[in-house]
């Protein structure tokens, strides 16, 4: 039987964000999120950044959850250099996000903080966001 070639990298290619999320669309953990309303890549620099916005501003309080995870590898060539010579070397990871998908959840602190917290880690993301609430929620 034909052993399949090793390769030394996993070349993954762009693809194309069509369509609205099929799974990560839900509330899945916590009582508060954000989802987001567009497609675009999210790297690992902007998801930390808003992870830190939302820590910051819960005091660490509550629980919160990162829906998405960068694990796809953009790779760039080097400033003017010619055509050919094989595909760049990775520059950084990214998360793929299409409408309606979960980025971030929270739980354990009351509805106005939870919404200034994501309202601010959504400020550090690049696609528009719309704050959502679990629908058998009620405020103690």
């Amino acid at each position: 039987m034909l052993q399949p070639k090793k390769t030394k990298h996993r070349r993954v290619q762009k693809g194309r964000m069509k369509g609205n999320a099929q799974r990560g669309n839900q509330l899945a953990y916590g009582s508060f999120g954000i989802k987001s309303l567009d497609s675009h890549w999210i790297t690992g620099r902007q998801i930390e950044a808003a992870r830190i916005a939302v820590t910051r501003y819960m005091q660490r309080q509550g629980q919160t959850w990162i829906r998405i995870f960068p694990d796809k590898p953009i790779s760039k060539k080097p400033a003017e250099v010619r055509m050919g010579k094989g595909k760049g070397t990775p520059e950084g990871f990214v998360a793929p996000v299409t409408p309606g998908r979960m980025l971030i959840e929270a739980e354990g602190v009351p509805v106005k903080i939870a919404k200034e917290a994501l309202r601010l880690a959504a400020q550090k993301l690049p696609v528009r966001t719309k704050f959502v609430v679990r629908r058998d929620y009620v405020e103690n």
